[in-house]
């Protein structure tokens, strides 16, 4: 099946069909002009300009604003015929034909920009933004408005551009991007993903010390015509990006950063002021005027929380002009993550509905937007999409409890519990949700997940009577005793088909030692339980001593069929994407059901019984 829009009642006017009414007016420039742009601290940034042709010579146009460390656009060998921006050609590419100003600036530290990098979206940049939007408008092509967008680091960009409160920025479309970094990105459950702070690392090197050799091995960046980053028009002998280039060798490294943060109250020691918060959005979020108009974009295998983030930006601001759009996809929507798919390649037109979007926002045109739910999301193996007017789609939930015989039922058993000896080797694989990230060019997801919970503790439902809908976040609600002070709990979702064959659906981690539920608070308006991963509240264990650990698993929307039943299982590793916790200590894992102790999962549930 395919993710596509068209013929879909989600919709009153699909993405599609809009898409269809904005041919492209305009031509696009043979090259951009390129320049250094000015900060207050005398850094100097490099940005390419993209204008319209074949308008009116004194016409004005709303600017797209995209912020990358990933290279505005790359130096070719001589002769070269390739693509020199493929971080930003997609919206030049879209955007310019149709009417937009695109302007992209190399971040601090990065490309041919000038400075070094003190943190992962650092509080230096969060300042530049709004500089360089003082900049747009004063530029004679501009017509006074600005719009960002971008996927990943490019959308939390964009947040940090409409917290700086320019009153020029009036829509920011994020696209697979976080909210809260350090849960939704580097360490989900309070549990560090290693192997993505490597990979990341190794990215970086690659580009910002204009290592070809690295980004060699990288598959975004593997163009052997690439030959480092573009110097600005007036660097012709590119002595001034060398020297940018040079200072770039001062750049932070990810796996040593970002262990300086391993609870979120924890500061620099050289600077108090600077936490988890100061790289993470959703600390600025009281910056962001309330007539910005928001549209957050992500997918179902996005990650390991970057859908989490789309939804608590959705919930947390309180802007009137907000959109939620929840697909079938990995990070950046580059292949459908369907099992039920009819080809990898995703047919929904994300940047049509990013344009759409804009041109309501920015340009004042009536796209039919104000008729649309603010939310859309796609429903799995019913291979539908949905509209939905609020957060949670579906407000009633099914429990089912874990019981005897390694069962999920409908009611609690009598008290019992069940050992797990936690195997540290144990693994989810290398197709996975997490590749995706590390710049892997996954295609194929779970393929093998059959017969990996053998390793695991697990729990199975009676086959299901009915076909149902599960839309949301499940809810798992574990107590547990440990034979050591801190352990790990990965818990995974799956369907096991009439036939035996069982499929992965969703999973969710956390830290025992991070507990302790929270308030939410403004700026994280989360729907599931919600904790601060901070040093002061987190509680060792008692050996042998039963604790309660209740927490989301990652959303999805997914459709079981009848005859299928649910299976939970429970581990204490994923060898393959996170840190080993308790080190050298694996623990003996006691789960208790029933009675005074009965651990249950939550799944936000609607019979469809469709057959």
């Amino acid at each position: 099946m395919s993710d596509s829009d068209l013929e879909s009642a989600a919709w009153q006017c699909p993405p599609s069909d809009y898409l269809r009414t904005r041919p492209a007016t305009h031509e696009l420039p043979t090259h951009p002009f390129s320049l250094y742009l000015d900060m207050r601290d005398g850094c100097r940034l490099a940005g390419d300009v993209y204008l319209p042709q074949g308008g009116a010579a004194d016409a004005t146009y709303p600017t797209i604003l995209i912020l990358t460390p990933y290279y505005r656009r790359f130096a070719l060998r001589d002769g070269s015929t390739s693509e020199p921006s493929p971080n930003a050609a997609r919206y030049r590419d879209f955007f310019v034909p149709r009417g937009y100003a695109v302007v992209v600036v190399d971040v601090r530290g990065t490309g041919a920009s000038f400075g070094t990098r003190d943190s992962f979206r650092s509080p230096s940049e969060r300042e530049d933004f709004g500089e360089v939007a003082s900049w747009i408008v004063a530029q004679p092509w501009s017509d006074g408005v600005i719009g960002s967008t971008g996927i990943s680091y490019l959308g939390a960009a964009a947040c940090f551009l409409a917290s700086t409160g320019h009153p020029a920025v009036k829509a920011i479309a994020p696209l697979f991007a976080v909210w809260n970094t350090y849960a939704d990105h580097l360490f989900p459950g309070g549990v560090l993903l290693n192997k993505l702070a490597e990979s990341y690392d190794q990215i970086m090197v690659g580009l910002d010390h204009d290592r070809r050799d690295v980004l060699a091995r990288q598959p975004y960046f593997d163009n052997p015509d690439f030959s480092g980053p573009q110097p600005v028009d007036d660097d012709a002998d590119g002595a001034l990006c060398r020297s940018a280039v040079r200072e770039h060798l001062g750049n932070f490294h990810m796996p040593d950063f970002i262990t300086e943060f391993r609870f979120t109250d924890d500061r620099l020691p050289y600077d108090p002021s600077f936490g988890a918060h100061s790289f993470s959005p959703c600390h600025y979020a009281d910056g962001i005027a309330s007539d910005v108009a928001i549209y957050s974009i992500s997918g179902w295998m996005d990650g390991a929380g970057f859908a989490n983030g789309a939804i608590a930006r959705f919930l947390s601001l309180p802007n009137a002009k907000r959109h939620l759009l929840l697909g079938p996809w990995d990070h950046g929507a580059r292949t459908n993550v369907s099992p039920w798919r009819e080809r990898t390649e995703p047919d929904f037109p994300v940047l049509g509905e990013v344009l759409r979007f804009f041109d309501h926002y920015l340009r004042g045109i009536d796209t039919g937007l104000d008729d649309e739910a603010p939310i859309h999301y796609y429903a799995m193996h019913e291979e539908a999409w949905h509209a939905a007017p609020a957060w949670p789609p579906l407000p009633a939930t099914k429990r089912l409890s874990l019981s005897s015989g390694n069962a999920l039922a409908s009611k609690a058993s009598e008290a019992g519990s069940d050992e797990y000896c936690v195997d540290f080797t144990v693994g989810t694989g290398v197709s996975t949700r997490h590749e995706r990230l590390g710049a892997l060019a996954t295609s194929e997801y779970y393929p093998d997940w059959h017969g990996r919970d053998a390793a695991m503790l697990s729990y199975t439902s009676a086959p299901l009577a009915a076909d149902a809908e599960m839309s949301g976040h499940p809810v798992l609600d574990l107590w547990i005793e440990s034979s050591q002070g801190d352990a790990v709990i990965h818990a995974y979702l799956s369907e096991v088909e009439a036939d035996g064959t069982t499929r992965y659906v969703t999973e969710g981690v956390l830290r025992a030692l991070h507990r302790t539920e929270s308030a939410a608070p403004p700026n994280q308006r989360w729907t599931w339980p919600y904790r601060e991963f901070s040093r002061a509240k987190s509680l060792p264990l008692t050996p042998g001593e039963p604790a309660r650990l209740r927490f989301g698993l990652l959303p999805t929307a997914w459709t079981f069929r009848q005859g299928s039943r649910i299976r939970l299982s429970i581990a204490g590793a994923d060898a393959d994407h996170y840190v080993q916790l308790p080190y050298g200590r694996p623990p003996v894992l006691t789960v208790r059901r029933g009675g005074d102790f009965a651990s249950s999962i939550d799944l936000p549930w609607r019979e469809t019984g469709r057959s």
